[in-house]
C-alpha cells in the first residue's frame, strides 16, 4: 500500500532536517567533499567525451588528472606568488592613494581642507588602517583559509575525491536511479533532468566565462601596465558568475587605480575602461550566449538572495551549494506553478472542460 502525500512530506522533512543538520555542524569537514563533487561533477563532461573516443574510464580520468595537475603546478608556481605580492604591495600603497584623493577633493571643494573636516579625517584615518591592518588581514585570512581546510584536506582529500567521483560517476547515478521511488520515478527524473540542465548549463558554462574572462583583464590591464592588474583581473573574473558584477566591480577598481597611476595619460586611462568595454562586449555577445545559453532560469537577484542567505546560515560551504539549491528551487517553483495552472484551486468552474 502505497504512503499518503502527507507520510511522504513527513519522512521527506525528517531528511531534510537531517540534511541541514548535518550542513550546519560539519560544514568545514564536509567542505574538501563539496569542492571535489563539484569538480567532479564541472570534469564529467570531458571523461564521457574522452570515452567515446575509444578511451576506458579509467584512462579518461588519469588522462584529466594529471592534466589538471600540470595546470595547477604551473599556476601555483606562476600566478599564486604574483598574486600574493600585489595584494600586498596594494595595502601598502593605499595610504599614498588616498592622500591622492584627498588633495583632488580638496581642489575641488576647499571647505576640506579644514583640519577639522569630518571626510578629512576619515579619508585619512581610511588610509592608516589599511596601512596598518591590510598586511595582517591579508595573513590572517590566508592563514584562517590553511587552517579552515587543512593543508592535507586542500592538497589531498580534495583530488582525491574529485578523481574518485569522476571515476565512478555514471555508475553513481545508475544507483541512485534505481532508488527513486517507483510512484514518482518519471517526475522525479524528469525534474532532476532540468536540474542538471540548468547547473550545467550555469556552472560548467560560467566557469569557463569566470576563467576566460579573469585571464583576459589580468592579461590586459597587465599589458597596458596598470599596477595590481592581475589583482583587478583576478578579482572581476572570480565574481563575473553574478552579471554585470564582475565588470562593473573590476571596471570601477581598475579605473580608480588608474586615476591615480595615469593622471593625465587619457590614452592609458581610455585603454583601461575599453578593456573593461570590449569585455562586457564579448561576454554579454559570444561567451555567455555560447557558454550558458538563454535558458538557465537564474534570475541575478534570486542568485545574489541564494548567495547571501546560505552564505550567512552556512558559511563559506553555503556559498558553495548556494547555485545548485537555487536552481533546484528554480526548476521546482516552475513544475509547481505548471502545476497550479492545471489545478481546480486556479481554474475553478470557469476553467473546468465540460463533461
Amino acid at each position: 500500500m502505497a504512503l499518503t502525500v502527507r507520510e511522504q512530506m513527513k519522512y521527506w522533512g525528517i531528511v531534510l532536517l537531517i540534511a541541514t543538520a548535518l550542513l550546519w555542524y560539519l560544514g568545514h569537514v564536509l567542505l574538501p567533499f563539496v569542492v571535489g563533487g563539484a569538480i567532479a561533477y564541472f570534469l564529467d563532461p570531458v571523461a564521457d567525451r574522452l570515452e567515446t573516443m575509444g578511451l576506458s574510464r579509467v584512462v579518461a580520468t588519469a588522462i584529466i588528472a594529471i592534466v589538471a595537475l600540470l595546470i595547477f603546478v604551473i599556476m601555483a608556481l606562476l600566478l599564486l606568488p604574483s598574486l600574493i605580492q600585489q595584494s600586498m604591495n596594494l595595502f601598502d600603497v593605499a595610504p599614498k592613494l588616498f592622500r591622492d584623493l584627498q588633495l583632488f577633493l580638496s581642489d575641488r571643494f576647499p571647505s576640506l581642507q579644514d583640519e577639522t573636516s569630518v571626510v578629512r579625517s576619515a579619508l585619512t584615518s581610511i588610509g592608516l588602517t589599511i596601512q596598518e591592518r591590510g598586511g595582517a588581514l591579508l595573513g590572517t585570512v590566508l592563514s584562517s583559509a590553511a587552517s579552515l581546510l587543512g593543508i592535507v584536506s586542500f592538497l589531498v582529500v580534495t583530488p582525491v575525491v574529485a578523481v574518485y567521483l569522476l571515476l565512478d560517476w555514471d555508475n553513481m547515478i545508475a544507483k541512485v536511479n534505481t532508488l527513486i521511488p517507483l510512484d514518482h520515478a518519471p517526475v522525479i527524473r524528469r525534474l532532476a533532468g532540468e536540474i542538471d540542465q540548468t547547473l550545467s548549463a550555469f556552472v560548467r558554462g560560467m566557469g569557463s566565462v569566470c576563467l576566460m574572462l579573469g585571464g583576459y583583464y589580468a592579461t590586459a590591464l597587465m599589458l597596458v601596465g596598470l599596477d595590481f592588474g592581475l589583482v583587478v583581473g583576478a578579482v572581476a573574473g572570480l565574481i563575473t558568475f553574478i552579471p554585470y558584477v564582475g565588470s562593473l566591480v573590476g571596471g570601477a577598481l581598475a579605473i580608480g587605480l588608474g586615476l591615480f597611476q595615469f593622471w593625465g595619460d587619457w590614452v592609458s586611462l581610455g585603454l583601461v575602461a575599453g578593456i573593461f568595454f570590449l569585455g562586457q562586449i564579448i561576454e554579454g555577445n559570444y561567451l555567455t550566449p555560447k557558454l550558458v545559453g538563454g535558458s538557465v532560469g537564474l534570475h541575478p537577484v534570486w542568485l545574489l538572495l541564494a548567495l547571501s542567505v546560505f552564505g550567512t546560515i552556512f558559511g563559506f560551504i553555503g556559498m558553495l551549494i548556494a547555485v545548485p539549491v537555487a536552481a533546484s528551487i528554480g526548476v521546482l517553483a516552475r513544475f509547481a506553478s505548471a502545476q497550479y495552472l492545471e489545478s481546480r484551486l486556479y481554474q475553478g468552474i470557469i476553467g473546468r472542460k465540460p463533461d
